[in-house]
């Protein structure tokens, strides 16, 4: 069924570390053999060897409308003709950062880099320009991208010093980041009456999704505004999976809290590799040219990026009734399969915000890194292959969120909770 895709892996691993351009893309969470993928349209995926599957990966969040979505897929064809890049402004560039502006609370400026891990390291970096301090706090299981200063985790307790978890990152960096536990202000409470002054900033998923979708606490953003208004810090959303999934305005607007630097990944760019970062006008007034933070790049603002991008959030901002369509979708989906496991009396837990879902194989609530690592991850294996032979492509991982798109239908969606009924009836049998 896979043969095409075996054989596409075979290759891949002789020059690719891993056969795979980044770690999110293998198996190893599951077990087997990644799916080549050759084309999308809607919410449909179709593999090397010609298989179709219902997609709720949406390359990690940013395919709201679906792929290959008509509109974006003209303006990119549009631009290319002109160029794939100039290194030089243009007004597209321009459009795009008045659009952000207009739909998203607390920007007044804006600076358009290449990805989200780009976006994140910058804004660490205005921060720790903009406070003079070097300690930043991130939370357990939040994940800002492959940056020295986020590839972290927690000692023996949630208020030890960072420990690097990568080869290649330094004691130095890791000394400079705290881990403090999601939806746990004492923690971070602790770390600040620890650190007194020392704290540039406090960086934080506002819905966690890369240990599943973990909404925040009631109070828990608001309470880290306080925190940082009281210690002087910075409080940097990062909105690369939230920003205009959740909302028009972002999670800033969805909680009415406003973040200093808020940062966007893929969706600004309608897929393509984008990513930005921007804030309070005080904040971005340190960076270069304006400032001495020096931030650049050759392809930042690519104009082909940016005409996907800002024909996308034009459509958001224009009918945010798509936002209600999704979150019909998404209850849609969550009875059906809530049905299915209590049904066959599978442990579980589901949490969603808008149109992001997490589905944990556990009986505790999860709300943090610690309760999202009880679920029963053999049989999240069992239960992504069994999907995957019934035609569903999911998040090939147990800790990360699930996306729906507008292009979702019903019949797929029914298809979906067909899929899981007969998924979890097979493993029951085996």
């Amino acid at each position: 069924m896979y043969s095409t895709s075996e054989k596409l892996f075979e290759r891949a691993k002789k020059s690719i570390p891993g056969g795979v351009n980044s770690p999110a893309r293998t198996f190893d969470s599951v077990g087997g053999t990644p799916v080549f993928f050759e084309k999308g349209k809607g919410a449909v995926l179709t593999d090397s060897d010609g298989n179709d599957y219902i997609d709720y990966v949406g390359s990690w969040g940013p395919m709201i409308m679906g792929h290959a979505w008509p509109p974006v897929v003209h303006a990119v064809e549009q631009y290319a003709q002109c160029s794939t890049s100039f290194g030089s402004p243009t007004e597209i560039e321009v459009d795009m950062a008045e659009l952000v502006k207009s739909m998203v609370p607390n920007v007044d400026r804006i600076r358009m880099v290449n990805s989200g891990t780009e976006a994140t390291m910058s804004a660490i970096r205005v921060a720790r320009g903009y406070t003079g301090r070097d300690k930043i706090i991130k939370f357990e299981g939040c994940y800002h991208g492959h940056g020295d200063s986020f590839l972290i985790k927690a000692g023996s307790g949630a208020l030890t010093l960072g420990e690097p978890s990568s080869p290649g990152v330094t004691e130095g960096t890791a000394k400079d980041t705290l881990v403090a536990q999601f939806n746990e202000l004492e923690s971070v409470q602790e770390l600040f009456e620890n650190n007194e002054d020392e704290i540039a900033a406090v960086i934080v998923e506002p819905v966690a999704g890369n240990m599943g979708c973990i909404p925040p606490a009631d109070g828990f953003l608001e309470g880290l505004r306080s925190l940082c208004d009281d210690h002087n810090s910075i409080l940097i959303f990062d909105e690369v999976m939230t920003g205009f999934r959740v909302h028009p305005g972002g999670a800033q607007k969805r909680y009415g809290v406003d973040a200093d630097l808020i940062t966007y990944g893929k969706i600004i760019g309608g897929g393509m590799p984008v990513g930005a970062f921007g804030g309070k006008e005080d904040v971005m007034s340190v960076v270069s040219p304006d400032g001495p933070v020096y931030q650049g790049g050759t392809l930042s603002g690519n104009p082909v990026a940016m005409a996907a991008g800002a024909t996308l959030l034009r459509e958001l901002h224009k009918h945010p009734k798509h936002y209600e369509d999704l979150e019909e979708k998404a209850q849609h989906l969550i009875e059906g399969l809530e049905r299915v496991f209590s049904e066959h009396d599978i442990p579980h837990h589901i949490n969603h915000v808008g149109s992001m879902l997490g589905v944990f194989f556990t009986d505790r609530e999860v709300n943090d890194f610690k309760s999202a690592s009880s679920t029963d991850q053999e049989f999240f294996k069992k239960f992504f292959h069994g999907m995957l032979e019934h035609g569903v492509y999911l998040p090939p991982s147990p800790f990360e969120s699930w996306f729906l798109s507008t292009a979702h239908s019903e019949s797929q969606l029914d298809k979906t909770i067909k899929a899981a009924e007969e998924t979890v009836a097979d493993i029951a049998q085996s």
